[in-house]
């Protein structure tokens, strides 16, 4: 018995697909077109039909989205960043509002979940988290946000955030973040202690944001990848960015690849506009899981980015150069399916028994809707349309008992 059957949609290859929910939940998904007697037909007009996007790198409390545009303002180094971005925050609007936009705001476009990194240290303490964590209360059972507890400013370098970072995982951040332990801590073994420490000792996950370039990036991803493998922590560490990736041989990509396939180690690349960044298909051929984010949006660091993840995944498709419908939908993977294991979503994607939760996009198939980022989009959640439905019409057929096709 169905509730709702959803008819003449087409899949990521552009096949036929038909969608049957009963409370909220996918009873049947098949090409074949289900009898339908006594439930609601909607007939999605031929468009596709993709799981809710995943964005799996995210700052909620340092966008200015709902609080007006700011001019990009040029630095010479890492920390005068930090401290104009102290600066912009200061005369902003809360944390609070502003994240609460940029959630509605991702929503609007079929994001269903995400990983913020949010900032904590010695001076800021944990004021930024505790306000993300009543955005993400607003928003609960719409959208899944996972908290990183992230050392902007270092840890070692910056004393007393060892101990806030602690606090965080223990008040509910569920990923323990690290950054640059070389570079911005000049001390990668003992930020790595600390890091590591913290996740062994509160069961949360982690994610270090990785900037430095060459040797010595790949010199971090492998004390990176012998330490989750020591600890038995695979599956739940990713390193954000991982430039020097890009910056190396072929066959030193191979060699760290086997590390971070063996450790279950995660990596997340937004494809920066300006930067090398990972060889996505060649880490994947190696067994490691890459997925993607849109990292900052229209903050003091990164003026572009809008929240959609449709479109993320289209600048790694373009960045990538990736020109096969094959290739444009590793893009989407790592915006869907990807994103979802790394955060561990339970009852994700277009499968029975799952929450009928789907975008419906008006696109032949799924490596045209990266190509191309068609605005014309529906948000279907527990088998209900949510949001602004109103620029994709579909007829609707109100149930009929006895009526069969």
């Amino acid at each position: 018995m169905f509730d709702r059957v959803f008819v003449n949609a087409v899949d990521a290859d552009g096949n036929p697909l038909n969608l049957a929910v009963h409370e909220g939940r996918f009873v049947g998904i098949d090409a074949e077109r289900p009898g339908i007697d006594g439930a609601e037909v909607v007939d999605l007009a031929g468009h596709l039909v993709l799981p809710g996007f995943v964005d799996g790198h995210i700052h909620l409390d340092k966008s200015f989205v709902g609080d007006g545009w700011r001019p990009h303002r040029h630095v010479a180094s890492l920390r005068e960043r930090l401290a104009i971005e102290k600066q912009e925050l200061a005369s902003a609007a809360p944390i609070v509002e502003r994240a609460d936009a940029l959630i509605r705001q991702a929503a609007s476009f079929g994001t269903i979940a995400m990983r913020s990194h949010v900032d904590v240290d010695a001076t800021t303490g944990l004021t930024n988290l505790h306000a993300v964590m009543e955005a993400r209360e607003k928003w609960r059972g719409v959208m899944d946000i996972e908290l990183v507890a992230f050392p902007q400013a270092g840890v070692v370098s910056c004393p007393g955030t060892a101990e806030i970072l602690d606090l965080a995982a223990r008040e509910g951040a569920q990923v323990v973040g690290g950054i640059d332990p070389t570079t911005l801590d000049d001390d990668a073994d003992g930020q790595l202690d600390i890091v590591f420490g913290i996740a062994e000792k509160r069961a949360v996950k982690i994610d270090i944001h990785l900037h430095e370039p060459g040797q010595q990036g790949i010199d971090q991803l492998h004390r990176i990848a012998a330490r989750t493998a020591a600890l038995g922590l695979n599956g739940r560490v990713s390193v954000s960015h991982a430039y020097g990736l890009g910056d190396v041989a072929p066959e030193v990509v191979d060699r760290v690849a086997v590390a971070l396939a063996q450790a279950g180690v995660s990596i997340m690349t937004n494809a920066p506009g300006d930067r090398a960044f990972p060889p996505i298909l060649q880490l994947r051929a190696a067994g490691v899981r890459v997925f993607t984010g849109n990292d900052n949006i229209q903050d003091a660091w990164w003026p572009y980015g809008n929240g959609d993840m449709l479109q993320r995944a289209m600048l790694v498709g373009y960045r990538a150069g990736f020109y096969t419908d094959e290739e444009l939908r590793v893009a989407l993977h790592m915006a869907t399916e990807a994103g979802a294991a790394v955060l561990e979503k339970s009852g994700y994607g277009l499968k029975v028994g799952n929450e009928a939760t789907f975008i419906v996009v008006k696109a032949p198939n799924a490596a045209a809707a990266v190509a191309a980022v068609p605005a014309d989009r529906a948000i279907v959640r527990s088998g209900q349309f949510w949001g602004d439905s109103s620029r994709l019409h579909f007829k609707v057929r109100a149930p009929e008992p006895g009526l069969a096709d």
